[in-house]
């Protein structure tokens, strides 16, 4: 049974670093492109950072710079690294893999950055 497991949120200072890891299982990890999301209440999920099976990466507009996303699939295992945070980061983080119609979701780690 496949399994996305998220490990790394928490409180953070405005302008501090968070790396948030995702680790996968139950299926074959290397297979999948792999995402994070974010969502705050009353809006929708949106894309943060994508990687390919190839490691092409692609993030959205409002992380550009900041975040860096990877991955070790020896681990299976994705990585976020975010910098410079802002209060707007403040959400629940998502991972998500996708094998063309195979999509998981992960449970979801809070991230608040906050003075």
């Amino acid at each position: 049974q496949a399994h996305l497991a998220e490990f790394g949120g928490g409180l953070v200072q405005p302008g501090g670093s968070l790396r948030l890891s995702c680790a996968g299982s139950g299926f074959t990890f290397s297979w999948y492109t792999m995402r994070w999301y974010r969502q705050v209440p009353g809006k929708e999920r949106e894309l943060v950072a994508g990687i390919s099976v190839n490691g092409t990466r692609n993030y959205a507009d409002s992380v550009k710079g900041r975040f860096s996303i990877s991955r070790d699939n020896a681990e299976n295992t994705v990585y976020l690294q975010m910098n410079s945070l802002k209060p707007e980061d403040t959400a629940v983080y998502y991972c998500y893999a996708q094998n063309w119609g195979l999509r998981y979701w992960g449970q979801g780690t809070q991230v608040t950055v906050s003075s």
